[in-house]
């Protein structure tokens, strides 16, 4: 295949799913690391894609767009890592916890399929199937139910339901955005909503938001930032935005994703 044509393929797969990565995209085409790294650059010099960590995502339009999981896992990956190994460290067996929908919240979901007697309420697909995959016999997994969005979140009036009679002793709160007016936010307004109901079921909220995460407004406000008894973020935050968020946030934790 001449390198046109696999760029084209390439393009084709980043708009189809929102984002891929360069070892998958290496396999695939029988090719290096390198070529696809050299193919991705091509696309993104004609502003046809987003470069990121490890593969490319499609280019955001504004506050209503909604990355698919796939695009926004390959984005920060190091940083993810880092926050949900922290988060976990805040779990304790026998806990009833919820995890919103997210990349983040779904590599702390990783760190916690080994953790006993867990009890998990969550709207994620990909988080519920980590557990599922995990198949610990005494461990509860609660897929809320509800409407399907890009992201693999599950939303609407069922989710909400299912969540206004549970309480759980901690939230972990994945975020599109992060502002000082607009408070944590996603480009979801029925996310928004099954968010704001997971908030009112928790004893704690821990809001985990990378550095990149600082500035970006979705479409719809979560909660204020001060909602949060726990922000986890990572040393990519500016001086400015830590400051903000040292004088709204009860308690901020900074990792080092090195």
């Amino acid at each position: 295949m001449l390198a046109p044509q696999r760029q084209a393929a390439i393009l084709d797969r980043v708009r189809a799913s929102g984002g891929v990565r360069v070892t998958e995209l290496a396999t695939e085409f029988s090719v290096s690391d390198m070529t696809i790294r050299r193919d991705l650059e091509a696309l993104a010099e004609r502003g046809l894609l987003a470069k990121v960590h490890g593969g490319a995502t499609t280019v955001s339009p504004g506050s209503a767009h909604e990355p698919g999981f796939t695009a926004k896992s390959v984005r920060e990956r190091e940083e993810k890592a880092a926050i949900a190994m922290r988060a976990a460290a805040l779990v304790s067996p026998g806990d009833a916890i919820a995890l919103s929908a997210g990349t983040t919240t779904a590599e702390l979901a990783e760190r916690l399929v080994d953790v006993p007697a867990l009890t998990v309420v969550t709207n994620s697909i990909p988080v519920a199937d980590v557990f599922y995959r995990g198949g610990r016999a005494d461990q509860t997994v609660i897929l809320t139910g509800g409407t399907r969005t890009p992201s693999d979140a599950l939303v609407g009036p069922v989710a909400v339901a299912a969540i206004g009679a549970l309480h759980l002793d901690v939230l972990f709160l994945g975020v599109h955005g992060m502002s000082e007016r607009a408070g944590y936010s996603t480009p979801n307004l029925m996310e928004a909503d099954v968010n704001r109901a997971l908030v009112e079921a928790a004893e704690r909220v821990v809001v985990l938001a990378d550095h990149t995460k600082w500035g970006t407004v979705g479409i719809s406000s979560i909660v204020p930032l001060s909602r949060a008894d726990i922000l986890i973020t990572d040393d990519g935050l500016d001086d400015g935005a830590r400051q903000i968020l040292i004088d709204s946030v009860p308690e901020l934790v900074v990792v080092n994703p090195q």
